[in-house]
């Protein structure tokens, strides 16, 4: 019997293979016909909602004779941003640092291929020492929450042995402006109420980046890999914010990106504050009309006198 992180690849994989004529790129939005009931009343409609698609990364390394390939991982994500997505999800595993060590990043163009847009290959540049056996070892336990915690925590530190830099204090009244400015950003989630966004803000407020997704981690992976193809890594001096809660893998994440303060609207787990107080790094939850907690690194916040 396979593992249940190797059956979980094995059933996107074949949901692949099922839909064979998918050579066109999927769209973040789709709309559908429903049934609505209301004031005690049926109505046929049709109504928007979130696409999801199934993804395939594929790695491929120089060898002696061309390239050698290797198949990474099978995420659902909302079409769209797949190509820094394939960077994110990479930088988050430590294969990829910075954008020198990626030559390019395609769509599948083998002509005996289906889903062309839905399977991102990343070609790597020669000077990276590519280890598929760790990789796909840690994808496949953590996909299969087959990890402890403190397993999770000394990874992280053999991925992202520097603690994130910033040197600077924040206002509260700065932080309910950046939950503002995300909401109004979130323009798939104003029309479908199912996606997760996690964007970047400078010290003044200001909106720097910001990705959707079904998946937060997508939604962050694809913010990251924003970033690193663009050369902007490490994000020292800003403020990533999560529009739901603050998970483990979204503090990773961040912490690799070397961005030095987080906040969600929603909730952190417990390990996510811990990895967050190792690293130093100031961690916000519950970011609401008027109100928050701090989790972590409370000296990044400048206090209004109290009277």
């Amino acid at each position: 019997m396979l593992p249940e992180s190797q059956t979980e690849e094995a059933l996107l994989k074949e949901m692949l293979a099922l839909d064979r004529a998918r050579v066109k790129r999927g769209h973040p939005v789709e709309r559908v016909s429903i049934a609505r009931w209301r004031d005690a009343t049926r109505e046929d409609l049709s109504d928007e909602v979130a696409g999801e698609e199934p993804m395939e990364i594929r790695v491929r390394v120089p060898a002696a004779q061309g390239w050698r390939q290797h198949s990474i991982a099978v995420t659902m994500r909302t079409p769209g941003n797949d190509f820094e997505l394939a960077a994110g999800f990479l930088h988050a595993e430590g294969a990829v640092h910075s954008a020198d060590d990626i030559e390019r990043i395609a769509y599948c163009t083998d002509a005996e291929e289906d889903q062309q847009y839905n399977i991102v290959t990343v070609y790597l540049a020669p000077q990276v020492d590519f280890d598929t056996e760790r990789l796909s070892r840690h994808v496949f336990t953590t996909a299969s929450c087959g990890i402890c915690g403190k397993a999770a925590l000394d990874w992280v530190q053999t991925t992202c042995p520097q603690k994130p830099r910033g040197e600077f204090v924040l206002e509260p009244e700065k932080l309910f402006s950046m939950r503002r400015a995300l909401e109004q950003s979130q323009s798939l989630f104003a029309r479908t109420g199912g996606l997760h966004a996690s964007a970047l803000f400078d010290l003044e407020g200001q909106l720097l980046s910001q990705r959707e997704d079904v998946g937060r981690h997508n939604a962050t992976d694809k913010l990251v890999g924003k970033l690193l193809l663009e050369r902007r890594l490490p994000a020292s001096n800003s403020v990533v914010l999560f529009s739901g809660r603050a998970a483990f893998e979204l503090v990773h994440k961040s912490i690799l990106a070397g961005i030095p303060f987080l906040a969600a609207v929603g909730a952190p787990s417990s390990l996510a504050v811990e990895l967050a107080r190792r690293y130093g790094v100031t961690l916000v939850g519950f970011l609401r009309d008027g109100r928050f907690n701090v989790y972590s690194g409370v000296e990044r916040l400048r206090w209004p006198t109290q009277a």
